[in-house]
This record gives C-alpha cells, structure tokens and sequence, in this order.
C-alpha cells in the first residue's frame, strides 16, 4: 500500500520517507531494503546508526511530534503502546509494551523496566526503549550473545534510570 500510494516503486517510497520521516526526526543514516517488487520489508530491514534510532524513539516519546510537526496521527503512540487482546508476551501495534497484564509485561516488571516503556527490537539484539514517565529514549545496539536478552536490557533500563535520578532530566544531543 505504501509503495503504490507513493508512486510505485522503491525510489518513490524512499524520497516519501526521508521528507516525511527521516529529514524531519534528523535521521541522516537510513538504509531502507525492499524486496524484488520495491516494496519495503515493514517488519524489517532498516538500517540506520544508533543515534538515528535514539531520534525515531524520540518521535514516540513525544507523542508523534517533532519540533511543532505532527509526524504521527493523534492517538497513534497511545495505540502502539497498548496490549494487543490477547497477546500474552506483551506486544502492541509494532511496538512490545508493559502495558496491560501479559506474563511478558509481569516478567519484565518484575525485572526492572517501568510500567509504561515499550520498546522496539531488532532481530540482532538492537532496542529502542521508550519510557515515557522518565522522558527517556535509549537506544541499545550491537550484537548480544543472546540476542533476545531482555533480562539484560530491562537491567540496563533500571541502571539508565538509577543513573539519571528521578527527574529523567538527560541531555539530547543531535
């Protein structure tokens, strides 16, 4: 659908989403990949720095807006975030989120990582964590020996938030 409506093929999707998403958020490093027909793997395959992440998590912590542009429909953050019915390890629309009473929402609870994160996972052990009650946005990368190490990363959440105090008061540089 996104292919079609911007023209029809790869090149079209691309200069759609750095005008629309990429220049925008400041994500000067994104590779997108597409499939033999142009059309972009959704569930994947966007490559980009850490720092480019950090800045796509920022769009979701401040509610779909970045500077006084709404890039995101009003309502869409709050969806993303939410238990989908049903959905025992905890996942929302794209996003897996604490929201809700799933055992993976009480296993990483339990753990460490707040109530209200959610977060984005790379197939590599690469996470985008949201925290919005801390106004926080970490960006983890690299390659884990276990790359589903969600222990790890909600210590490193309860370490970020120790570190920076309860005022979740952290420089963001560009």
């Amino acid at each position: 659908m996104i292919r079609d409506a911007t023209g029809g093929d790869a090149g079209d999707v691309l200069h759609f989403a750095r005008a629309q998403l990429f220049e925008p958020l400041g994500m000067r490093s994104v590779t997108l990949e597409f499939d033999a027909t142009g059309t972009p793997e959704g569930s994947s395959r966007m490559l980009a720095p850490a720092r480019d992440w950090a800045r796509f998590g920022l769009l979701y912590l401040n509610d779909g807006v970045v500077g006084a542009k709404r890039i995101l429909p009003e309502g869409w953050v709050r969806y993303s975030a939410s238990l989908t019915p049903g959905a025992w390890a905890g996942v929302g629309a794209g996003f897996w989120t604490n929201l809700g009473d799933s055992k993976g929402s009480r296993y990483r609870t339990s753990l460490g990582m707040p109530r209200d994160a959610f977060y984005a996972s790379g197939v590599l052990g690469q996470y985008v964590i949201i925290v919005p009650s801390e106004r926080l946005v970490i960006a983890r990368f690299g390659i884990s020996g276990n790359q589903y190490d969600i222990a790890g990363v909600s210590r490193l959440v309860a370490d970020v938030m120790a570190a920076i105090g309860n005022n979740g008061r952290v420089a963001h540089g560009n």
